[in-house]
């Protein structure tokens, strides 16, 4: 598959970032920067991802306690959103 690589390297950093070794930031970017492979997906990944990406960087500004919404469900729902991708990837979409 022509994204594996990809896809590979957002799990990776994803993995990095709930043992703590990437900040948010750089996460964030290195997940943004997966232009190819999200031109490749349907519309909606695009919109999905920056929406759960935002509210990762807005709830690092807080502690876990006084955020709406916990990282551990963000990183869940980051990791079903790859999940998805790469199903849509593999099935030519």
């Amino acid at each position: 598959m022509p994204y594996e690589a990809s896809l590979q390297t957002l799990h990776e950093s994803l993995e990095a970032l709930r043992q703590r070794q990437i900040s948010i930031a750089a996460f964030c970017t290195q997940w943004r920067a997966a232009t190819p492979m999200l031109s490749a997906l349907p519309p909606r990944y695009a919109q999905v991802l920056e929406d759960l990406l935002g509210r990762l960087e807005a709830g690092s500004l807080f502690t876990e306690e006084s955020c709406s919404f916990s990282q551990e469900d963000l990183h869940a729902h980051l990791a079903t959103w790859l999940d998805k991708a790469r199903q849509t990837l593999q099935n030519g979409q």
